[in-house]
Order: C-alpha cells, then structure tokens, then sequence
C-alpha cells in the first residue's frame, strides 16, 4: 500500500485541513456548498479502498480527473458512514467532498487500501488442502516430490483428511493419471464435483469443509466422454466410467462383481454409530415372498415378508414395518440383519417387514410421488393380504410405513390419506421438493402446502435429510424442503421428530437413519 504522501489539502475558497496519518484525512466544512478538494495519493489504475464518515451532515462526494472534471459520482446526500471503492482515472486524480447544509461539520476519511497499479497482483494461490498447497510449492523445483505424496496417498488411503477447525475437517478426494478430467459422483456438495488438475502433474483432486461427523459413499467418473448433445445427457454420461475409488481402502461392498458396480466409503471420527450395523451374530428370521397384482395399477410386483425369529403373531408389542425400494433395503441397507439384531438385543420389539418392490423404475417414478391411487391399492387391496400371510391383526399406532428419497414422499402422503392404516412414518431424504405438473409456483413443496391447508391426523413422523443435499440455482433441494416441512407440521401440532446427518443421497447413511427412526418410535 502507498500512503498518501501530502501534508494538506487543496481547496476552494478555505484554508487547509491537516492529515491525521498516511491514510487517515479529517477536515471541516462550515456552510452549505463549502468543497474541499483533496488528491487521491495514487497514480493512474490505483486502486482506493475505504470510508468517509460525516456524522449527520449529508455531503456530496466526487471522483475528479486531472483537468478538475467529475469522473463518478461516489455518493449524493450521504451521511453517517459511506463507503468508497474506485480506480484512479488520472495521475493527478482527486476528490471533492461538498456540504449539503450549513455546519460547522467534521468529516473524517479512512483509506483502508491505496494500491498503485504496479502492485496489483494476484495472491500467491493457495488451496483449502495443506497438503495440496504444500505439494504445489514442491512440484516447482523438486521433480520427485509428486511420487513422494503419492507414496503416502497409498499407503494412507483416499480421501486425505485434514484439519480445519473445531468440529471441521478438509476432505480432499484425489485421483491419478487421468488424461482429460475427473469427476466425484456422490461429493459432499450435492453436485457431482470436476476434480482440478495441480499444474501440470499427474494429481487431480477437490476439497471441500466437512463436519467430522460425516459419513457418505462415493464413486469416481474417470475421463467421462465428451460429445455434443444436451447437458443432462453428457451429465449422465460419467455412469460410463463411474467407479470405486482404488485408493481408497473401504470399497463397498468387498463382493462387488467389479468396481463399476462398487463403491467407496467414507466414515469419518466422529460419524454417529448406526444401530444394528455391528458383526454380532443373532438369530436370524425367516424370509418368503409372493407376487401381488394389481388390476387398478396394472402391474405386478414381489412382496418380500420378514418375521423375526420367534415371532408371535399374538404378541400386542408386535410393530409392522411396510418398507418401499425392497431390493435396495435387503441388500445396501441390511434391514434383516438390522432388526435381528436390535431384536435380539431388546433394544426394539418384534418387528414384521413386508418389503415392496418396484415393478421398474418408470412406475417407481408414477406411483410413489403423492400418487393416491397407489396408496389406496396398497391400503386396501395389498395390506389385508400381508396382514393374512403374516397372520397379525397390528394396529395403526404400531404400523409404520417408512422409505428414502421418492419412497419418503410417499411414506409421508400415504399415511396422511390412510391414518387408520398407518400411524407412524419414517422418511428418509424424502424428495418433498416434487411438486405435480401445474402446480403454482408459490406452492411448489406439495406436500408442505397440503399439511398446511388440510386438517391434523393422528400420525407420528420421523424425518431426516443430509446436509449435502441442498438446492441448486435457487431452488430448493431436499435439505431445505425437509426443514420448511418439518416446521409446517410443528405449526400444525403433529407429533414430529427431525434429524439431520453428515450426508448426502445416500443407502450408507438411510441404514442408519432406518434403526434411528424404528427405535425412536418404538424403542424399548
């Protein structure tokens, strides 16, 4: 910075005010239409940063150019405090500070910068990853400092976590020789991110600010295709490539048939415990299915039964669980496992599964959002069925109906058309976002303006988003919509209990969310 170099001000028509310091200016003005006009202090394409304070009198201020004439006006009828930002427009360039009343009146400049030209350049770059800003000083004139950092990437792992503060931490995802770009499918930004290249080298990588408490999984698209045609079919194109990560030490799950049908996982410090997720062995229950179909839907689709092991049928603690996306929830999410275990355990009540099964995923997409002809098929056209195969005669308060992303969307509006039925709900990332076609554009979260214009039912809910699923280009993403409906149903007096995770769009995470929602509701 460059001070101002001047021992008083030139004027019109007054005698002169002092500097107070290099880049701080006090003056006077007595009458109304009094100026002072005081230099700039650097030449042309210097930069002047700071404010004017005047009290209550309101002044005008000018930038003014070698020849007297006003260049900007910076502020008209200003008092109190009023910032400056400008660039010089001439060597000898100045400013004109002008009374709008009579005074006497003090007036006082700071100049917080007063850059000449010549010293405007870029900061050294620097990375949110220490390590990475570490590795870009080395790389500059030690040739083998790349192959030193990969040598502990391998034997240390991926991501490299790093501290940051408090209870935040550096995640940096890293990937090695790719020719044309990178690209992380499941970053914590609820996009998937383009890894940046170091330079020249072969290191590729992205960091974000996590909490330690946060748990995800995640893939890396390596050298996604690049062709011409619309945005949302070159975004898709990187399920050509997207893989696990090979230097991360935690695929998932070990007996993927290959990596492009695996992916990675990350558990950091402090990530909460997930109930039923440990290796005891407990008695395991038993598992049938059969085929419902359905002539309203037109379709069919398998319906998969769990009985705990031992299960009464006339036991009054008995809990039924009707659970959307089946395959998903026996395999990525264990749900068998989890409640033979948490069974076994007392920590919850014998608990009966009747998984449904997407016929595919275009009646996924029709049935599930908000769709009430799917949710009186399932209410009373599949529900007597299930409750027969079972043998149980469970009560709506002991009935819950839970599911994630589309599949808590319609947890959340089956139960609140159906409340006899089902009298308890676990939604899980519930896309309450989806609104139908035509909706008004001020009541695009659907389900958020019907709970708001329809009357209370007796039922109880658990809600939970990730952190990393927020909105894009202003509109709102799963994490604020979960928020907006959590408050509109605590206005309205439900029974409403909410959680937020360290996570994105996520099995990983729902696995745990499930058990913190089953036992919550009916833990014992």
């Amino acid at each position: 910075m460059t001070g101002l170099g001047y021992s008083d001000f030139a004027q019109a028509g007054q005698s002169s005010d002092q500097t107070s310091a290099d880049q701080h200016l006090r003056g006077q003005l007595d009458t109304k239409g009094q100026s002072k006009i005081m230099p700039l202090g650097v030449r042309s394409g210097g930069y002047v940063g700071g404010f004017v304070q005047t009290g209550s009198m309101p002044i005008t201020l000018e930038l003014l150019n070698a020849d007297g004439k006003t260049v900007r006006q910076l502020a008209r009828h200003a008092s109190g405090q009023t910032r400056i930002h400008l660039v010089a427009p001439s060597d000898d360039a100045s400013l004109r500070i002008t009374a709008e009343q009579d005074g006497p009146a003090r007036y006082e400049f700071d100049f917080e910068y007063l850059v000449e030209k010549k010293d405007q350049i870029a900061p050294a770059e620097t990375h949110l990853s220490p390590s990475i800003t570490a590795l870009a000083d080395d790389i500059k004139g030690n040739a083998g400092a790349v192959d030193g950092f990969w040598s502990k990437i391998e034997r240390d792992g991926t991501p490299m976590i790093e501290p940051f503060r408090g209870d935040l931490v550096v995640m940096t995802f890293l990937a090695r020789g790719l020719e044309r770009n990178g690209r992380i499918v499941g970053a914590p930004s609820n996009d998937h991110e383009f890894l940046e290249r170091l330079g020249d080298s072969d290191v590729w990588f992205k960091s974000f600010i996590v909490p330690n408490t946060t748990r995800l999984s995640y893939r890396i698209a390596r050298d996604v295709p690049e062709f011409d045609a619309d945005a949302r079919s070159r975004r898709i194109a990187l399920l050509a490539t997207a893989q696990a990560d090979p230097l991360n030490k935690t695929p998932w799950p070990q007996n993927a048939p290959d990596v492009f049908n695996q992916e990675s996982v990350i558990e950091l410090s402090n990530a909460p415990a997930q109930p039923g997720m440990g290796n005891r062995t407990a008695p395991a229950g038993a598992i049938d299915s059969f085929v419902f179909e359905s002539e309203t839907l037109g379709n069919q689709r398998d319906i998969t039964l769990y009985r705990p092991h031992g299960f009464d049928p006339e036991n009054p603690e008995n809990v039924l669980l009707v659970l959307f996306d089946s395959k998903e929830y026996r395999e990525e999410v264990p749900t068998p496992k989890i409640l033979d275990t948490l069974i076994a355990d007392g920590v919850l009540p014998p608990v009966a599964v009747a998984f449904i099964a997407n016929p595919d995923s275009a009646a996924r997409g029709l049935e599930l959002p908000a769709n009430p002809i799917f949710a009186d098929v399932l209410t009373t056209d599949l529900m007597p069925i299930v409750r027969e195969k079972l043998g149980v005669d469970i009560p709506a308060n002991r009935t819950v109906i839970a599911g994630s992303s589309y599949g808590g969307l319609a947890s959340v509006t089956v139960a609140l058309r159906h409340p006899d039925v089902f009298g308890s709900v676990v939604s899980m990332s519930g896309s309450f976002w989806w609104h139908p076609k035509d909706t008004p554009d001020d009541q695009n979260e659907y389900v958020s303006h019907q709970v708001a214009t329809t009357d209370v039912k007796p039922v109880r809910m658990f809600l939970t988003a990730g952190l990393f699923e927020t909105g894009r280009m202003g509109v709102a993403g799963i994490l604020e919509s979960n928020r907006h409906l959590r408050d509109v149903l605590l206005a309205k007096g439900y029974d409403v209990t909410y959680r937020e995770y360290a996570g994105g769009h996520d099995y990983l995470v729902w696995r745990g969310a499930l058990a913190d929602g089953l036992i919550h509701l009916f833990g014992q």
